[in-house]
C-alpha cells in the first residue's frame, strides 16, 4: 500500500491571514491535481510563525475564522487530501501552537505543540502554552469549528493508515511526542515545523528524520516554513523532508526555498513488514504506551498507485560511485573480518580456495589475500587450487593462474578430467551424455579434491558461493555447495562486480589490477560443459536460469519487506522498463519461485558465512523456511499477472 504525500511551503505573507489562507487553498487544489493522499503545511502556516506579539492581537486571531471556513469550503471540493495546517488555538487564558486536520469540509482535530522552545533565538513561551498544560480535550474555535477534539495524543485513521503529529521542537525533545505515537500505531507521522537556519543545520535536521523514521519503522514528513517569514532576527529555508524507515525518499533541493510543493509517494508495506519482524517495537508499546484516541478522518482506500516511488533496478548497490565504493570496501573488510577471525582461532591453518577465474573464486581469493596480510602472515599461506576439466577456457584458466602468481599465494593445478571419467566408468554413466550427472560430478570431484588437499596442507576451505546462487539452488550438493567457510554467503551476484572492481583499485591490489579487470569481463559460467569450436565458454549462467540482475531484485523485495508476487512484478517491470519486457520478467519471476522453494534444502546445510548486508539466507541467521514447503500460492499469483 502507498500514500502519496506533498508538503506545501507557501510564500506566507507575516500576519495577513487572508492571503495565507487563499495560498493554502491553491496549494490544496495544486496536490490534489497530483493525486496527493496527504497535504502538509509548515508549523503556524495561516498566520506565519514570526508574528511574535501579534499573537496577542484580536485582529489576527479573529481573521482565522474566516480563514478556516474558506479552506473548510475547499477541502469539501477536494474531498480525497487530508490537509495538516498550522494555526495558533486560543483555550480560556492560554494559547496554543496547533497543528489542524481537515479532510473533506471537516476540522477533524487539534494536536498542540509539546514542546515550547525557550533559549537561544526562541522564546515561544512569550506566547504559547505547552500541550503539557491542556485543561480540556475539546476546543471551540466559533462557527462550524466547535467543540473539536485536541489533545497532543491524537491519532488519525486515513484510509487504512494511522497517522501521528508533532511541531517542530518536539522532535528536537529527549523524548518526542512521535515516538509514542509510532508505538501506539502511527505508521505516519507528521511534523510542521518552523526551524529556523544556520550553517550546518540543515544536515543536522536531515540527521534527525531519518534516524527517527529509522527507530520508528515509519514515514516521516517534516515540512518548515520558508523564506519569506519576517527576516529580522532569522532567516528560514522552507526544507521540507520525506522519509521512511531510515532512507530519505525527496528533499528540498535548494538552501533557501519557498513557495513550492514536494510531492512523494511512500511505501507503507514497509514499515510494516518490519515491524511485525521488530519485537522490540511490539514490546515497547506494550510497555510504554496507555490508551489511544482515533479519530477516523477518511475511510476506503488511499489513491497513490506508487507511481512516484523510488525503485532501484540494483536494490543490493548503490547508484552513486563514491557511495557504491565506499559500501563495497566496508563489505570487503567485514569478510576479511570474519575469515581473518576463523584463521586465528584455528592457529596456522591456510586458506585452501578452488580458483575458476570466475567472479565469486576471485573475490573470496582477494578476502583470503588480505585476512593473511592483517594476520601478518605471508600470501603464500592461501593455497589456490584450479582444477581444469571438460569445460575450462583458455580465458579462465590463464586468469586463473595470473591471479594466482600476481597475488602471490601458493599455486596448484590438479586436472580432474581422469577422475571423473574414471567415475562415470565407475557409475555406470555415459559420457557423451551432458545432463545433470555430466555437470554434477565434476563439482562434486573439485569439492573432494580440495577438502582432502586442505586436509594435506593443514588447512580449511574457503567457500566461493555467493547469496544469488544460493537463492537459486545454482550450485551441487556437496559439491560447490559445500566449504568450512563462506566469506561469499551474503554476497548478492549484482554487487560482487562492483566489490571486485573496487578491491582492485586499492595499492596492495596493483600487480592484480589487469587481470582482475579481465575476470570482471569474463561471462557468468560454472563451465561444466565443452567450450565452443573457438575455445571460447559456451555455457551462460543467465542463459539457464535467467539475470541475476532481476533474480536479485526479487530476491531483495522477497526478503526484506515479504512482498507479494504481484507487488514484485509490478516493481521490477517499472525498473527494467527498457530492458526486459513484461513477458520475460514474469518467466523468470516464475522461474525464481520455483527454483528458491525447490532448493531449500541445500540452504538448511550451507556453511558457516558472515552476514553484510540486510538479506542473507543461512539457517541460523535471517532464514528459516521448511525444506518441503509448496510454492503453489505464489506461482499462481505470477501465473494470474
Amino acid at each position: 500500500m502507498y500514500i502519496r504525500v506533498a508538503c506545501a511551503v507557501p510564500a506566507v505573507r507575516v500576519g495577513d491571514v487572508e492571503k495565507n489562507a487563499a495560498d493554502h487553498c491553491a496549494y490544496l487544489e495544486r496536490a490534489d491535481g497530483a493525486g496527493a493522499d496527504l497535504l502538509v503545511f509548515p508549523e503556524l502556516s495561516l498566520t506565519g510563525y514570526t508574528c511574535q506579539d501579534l499573537f496577542f492581537q484580536d485582529a489576527l486571531y479573529d481573521a482565522l475564522a474566516d480563514a478556516l471556513k474558506r479552506i473548510a469550503a475547499c477541502s469539501r471540493a477536494h474531498p480525497a487530501v487530508t490537509v495538516v495546517l498550522g494555526l495558533p488555538v486560543r483555550l480560556g487564558a492560554q494559547m496554543f501552537n496547533c497543528a489542524g486536520v481537515l479532510r473533506g469540509g471537516i476540522l477533524h482535530g487539534l494536536v498542540p505543540k509539546t514542546y515550547i522552545p525557550n533559549y537561544q533565538e526562541f522564546y515561544e513561551k512569550r506566547w504559547f502554552s505547552s500541550a503539557m498544560d491542556l485543561t480540556t480535550d475539546t476546543a471551540d474555535l466559533g462557527g462550524d469549528f466547535r467543540d473539536i477534539p485536541i489533545s497532543p495524543d491524537l491519532l488519525f485513521r486515513m484510509s487504512g493508515t494511522q497517522m501521528g503529529i508533532e511541531i517542530c521542537e518536539d522532535l528536537w525533545s529527549p523524548l518526542p511526542p512521535s515516538t509514542m505515537l509510532a508505538l501506539k500505531g502511527a505508521e505516519v507521522i507528521v511534523n510542521l515545523s518552523a526551524s529556523n537556519e544556520t550553517v550546518g543545520k540543515a544536515d543536522y535536521r536531515r540527521a534527525m528524520v531519518i534516524r527517527q523514521s529509522a527507530a520508528l519503522d515509519c514515514v516521516y514528513v517534516y515540512c518548515s516554513a520558508g523564506s519569506t517569514e519576517s527576516t529580522q532576527d532569522l532567516i528560514f529555508s522552507g526544507q521540507c523532508l520525506i522519509a521512511e524507515n531510515g532512507s530519505l525518499l525527496s528533499q528540498t533541493e535548494t538552501p533557501i526555498a519557498t513557495d513550492y510543493l514536494l510531492v512523494q509517494d511512500c511505501d507503507l508495506d514497509r514499515p510494516r513488514c518490519d515491524r511485525r519482524r521488530n519485537k522490540s517495537f511490539g514490546d515497547a508499546g506494550a510497555r510504554h504506551t496507555g490508551p489511544v484516541r482515533v479519530l477516523t478522518v477518511s475511510e476506503g482506500a488511499l489513491r497513490s498507485d506508487g507511481s512516484l516511488y523510488p525503485v532501484e533496478k540494483l536494490p543490493f548497490v548503490p547508484s552513486k560511485r563514491e557511495d557504491r565504493t565506499s559500501r563495497c570496501m566496508e563489505i570487503f573488510r567485514m569478510q576479511v573480518a570474519g575469515l581473518k577471525q576463523r584463521l586465528y582461532i584455528l592457529g596456522d591453518a591456510k586458506a585452501v580456495i578452488g580458483i575458476s577465474g570466475g567472479l565469486d573464486s576471485t573475490l573470496a581469493l582477494l578476502v583470503a589475500v588480505e585476512a593473511m596480510r592483517e594476520l601478518g602472515r605471508p600470501a603464500a599461506d592461501v593455497c589456490g587450487v584450479t582444477m581444469p576439466c571438460f569445460g575450462t577456457s583458455d580465458r579462465t584458466y590463464r586468469n586463473s593462474w595470473e591471479l594466482m602468481r600476481t597475488l602471490g599465494v601458493t599455486g596448484k593445478e590438479i586436472n580432474i578430467k581422469d577422475a571423473v571419467s574414471r567415475h562415470f566408468s565407475d557409475i555406470g554413466h555415459d559420457q557423451k551424455l551432458q545432463n545433470g550427472t555430466y555437470e554434477n560430478a565434476q563439482a562434486r570431484e573439485r569439492t573432494q579434491v580440495l577438502m582432502d588437499y586442505a586436509s594435506v596442507v593443514g588447512g580449511i576451505v574457503v567457500g566461493t558461493g555467493d547469496l544469488s546462487e544460493l537463492a537459486l539452488g545454482w550450485c551441487t550438493y556437496n559439491g560447490d555447495h559445500m566449504s568450512m567457510y563462506g566469506v561469499n554467503a551474503s554476497i548478492p551476484k549484482t554487487l560482487i562486480r562492483w566489490l571486485i572492481d573496487s578491491i582492485s583499485r586499492m595499492p596492495e591490489f596493483a600487480a592484480s589490477r589487469e587481470v582482475l579487470l579481465d575476470v570482471l569481463d569474463t561471462p557468468i559460467s560454472p563451465e561444466l560443459l565443452p567450450p565452443d569450436e573457438a575455445g571460447k565458454i559456451a555455457q551462460h549462467t543467465e542463459d539457464l536460469v535467467g539475470p541475476y540482475a532481476l533474480h536479485d531484485f526479487f530476491l531483495y523485495h522477497m526478503l526484506r519487506f515479504g512482498s507479494a508476487p504481484a507487488k514484485i512484478y509490478s516493481l521490477a517491470c517499472r525498473a527494467f522498463e527498457g530492458d526486459f519486457d513484461a513477458a520475460t520478467v514474469k518467466k523468470w519471476l516464475k522461474t525464481f519461485y520455483r527454483r528458491f522453494f525447490t532448493q531449500q534444502f541445500k540452504r538448511s546445510c550451507m556453511p558457516d558465512g558472515v552476514k553484510v548486508g540486510s538479506v542473507t539466507l543461512s539457517p541460523r541467521g535471517d532464514w528459516r523456511m521448511p525444506s518441503d514447503a509448496s510454492a503453489r500460492l505464489w506461482l499462481e499469483e505470477v501465473e494470474s499477472l
